[in-house]
């Protein structure tokens, strides 16, 4: 479909990881939502995040058969946070909605995200109300994420949000000028600002497949959502080691009374190796918070790009 001169465009940015049991339901459902939308011209941008399975080439053959589809192909695995980006750099929308291949997100809820957009709100993020399908460890974990985050972040953060939502071009320029490597992108959508507004709505289970973020990414994931937006673990060091000090002032001090009041030394073996274990807990946990961010600047100084793309197909601006 061409664009008309006054129309305006949707671009829908879906990132894609080892997804073949669900894809076929995934543009079925998006088909759908697309022909409720009669005043807008829309784009459905795939980028496959290095499937290992046949996501590649279901995409190919749903981009042939419609020109409305374009993907983008990572030549490895590069994450989840990436390929949103790598969506995001692509869409030529004046708005552009970020959804999972999941179907976690009913595509749905956009047509709302699209009536809020137009009475002026340049983000409409969804707030998920209900979470089934999710075991009761990862419920209990991301709630007490997200209030963690938001104790220590400089920058207000919606609780129970995830990179579901519609955010305006003018968002979209400021997130493509923002190049951190260490990408949290509710997290850099808040902190860009504008007028955001909450949708509310009803996750559902997971289509098929299984989560792409067992704990440890999901460890991953949480680090980079605090380091990128607080340097509140730095001043938690210098607390702990103010604190640490303090406590072994005291022992100095309680050492010296002892010695030069009776005739005894201080008792305790085990008193004085639990003060060098503790000591030497917090200097290691200082050192890892250090360390921590360290290594963020070292990835940040080298460059590279974000990542690597082996295949741009159903872009009009390109040769096929």
């Amino acid at each position: 479909m061409q664009q008309s001169p006054t129309q305006q465009r949707l671009s829908v940015v879906i990132p894609c990881y080892n997804e073949e049991e669900v894809i076929g339901e995934t543009l079925k459902r998006l088909g759908e939502f697309r022909a409720t939308v009669t005043d807008l011209d829309v784009e459905f941008i795939f980028v496959d995040d290095g499937s290992k399975d046949r996501t590649r080439q279901l995409l190919t053959a749903a981009q042939q058969a419609n020109p409305e589809i374009r993907v983008v192909g990572f030549a490895r695995n590069f994450g989840h946070q990436t390929a949103v980006t790598a969506g995001i750099d692509a869409a030529s929308g004046d708005a552009v909605v970020l959804i999972d291949a999941d179907l976690q997100d009913p595509p749905e809820v956009i047509s709302e995200m699209i009536a809020l957009w137009r009475t002026g709100y340049h983000v409409v993020y969804g707030t998920r109300v209900d979470r089934p399908g999710e075991s009761a460890f990862k419920l209990v974990t991301a709630r007490a994420f997200y209030r963690v985050l938001n104790r220590l972040s400089d920058v207000p953060i919606p609780l129970d949000t995830g990179d579901f939502r519609l955010m305006d071009r003018k968002v979209v320029d400021v997130l493509k000028g923002m190049p951190e490597r260490d990408r949290f992108i509710r997290g850099m959508v808040s902190w860009v600002g504008f007028r955001q507004i909450a949708l509310p709505y009803r996750r559902a289970e997971r289509f098929a497949g299984e989560s792409k973020y067992p704990l440890r990414k999901m460890v991953r994931f949480a680090t980079d959502g605090i380091m990128s937006f607080s340097t509140k673990p730095l001043r938690l060091a210098v607390t702990l080691g103010l604190l640490s000090s303090f406590f072994a002032l005291i022992g100095i001090i309680n050492t010296l009374v002892v010695r030069l009041t009776t005739d005894h030394w201080v008792p305790g073996w085990a008193e004085i190796m639990v003060a060098i274990l503790f000591l030497g807990g917090v200097q290691l946990l200082c050192i890892g918070i250090l360390g921590e961010y360290v290594g963020r600047t070292y990835n940040e100084i080298k460059r590279r790009p974000l990542y690597v793309v082996q295949d741009r197909l159903g872009f009009p601006d390109e040769q096929q």
